[in-house]
């Protein structure tokens, strides 16, 4: 913004500059799977008022939420509808509005242990189905969507780099990384 002379008479006409949010760093992102209270309600019944029902997963490869890796042959899953910006604004008392969405997302069918550590600062191992294309979604304090980005390149550092692009921006509140080919939420990341 600058100061007009026309406006303001005394004053010198010099640029302000907008502030910017530091930058962050790589032990400076977490990301989240869905929270334990929430799983435990999802259990019960989804969003979308449906009961929970569990089913073994014979194949397995199902990319599951709650522990933000993939299922093995043989577990209990459910496949359960999700509102993630829905819980959040309960938790915040931002109001979404027509951004509010719910979808498909698979669970394990009893509690498990969540994500694996490695010590790296950010509670996983890797990033989570970083083996595919994916949308790293930002969004605003007030739950509006503020834009997209595609990743195309498999891999941690391509990932952490449009993670760091979103979370930089001072606008962004946390980002949604979501699936391509479905639009289905995958995970949150956040500022540490």
């Amino acid at each position: 913004m600058t100061t007009h002379p026309a406006t303001h008479p005394a004053s010198t006409p010099r640029p302000t500059t907008r502030p910017t949010a530091p930058a962050v760093s790589a032990a400076a992102c977490v990301v989240r799977p869905i929270a334990p209270s929430d799983l435990a309600q999802l259990r019960t019944a989804d969003d979308a008022g449906r009961p929970c029902t569990p089913f073994t997963d014979d194949e397995g490869g199902s990319p599951l939420r709650c522990c933000l890796r993939r299922s093995e042959p043989g577990e209990r899953i459910a496949l359960v509808s999700y509102a993630p910006l829905r819980r959040w604004a309960a938790r915040t008392g931002a109001d979404p509005g027509a951004y509010d969405e719910q979808g498909p997302v698979f669970i394990h069918a009893r509690e498990c242990a969540g994500p694996g550590r490695d010590g790296a600062g950010d509670g996983v191992p890797s990033v989570p189905f970083g083996n595919a294309h994916r949308i790293v979604r930002r969004y605003s304090a007030e739950g509006r969507i503020l834009g997209g980005e595609l990743v195309g390149t498999p891999g941690d550092t391509a990932f952490r780099e449009a993670f760091h692009n979103a979370l930089d921006d001072p606008s962004v509140a946390f980002v949604h990384v979501r699936a391509v080919e479905y639009g289905c939420f995958l995970y949150e990341v956040v500022r540490a």
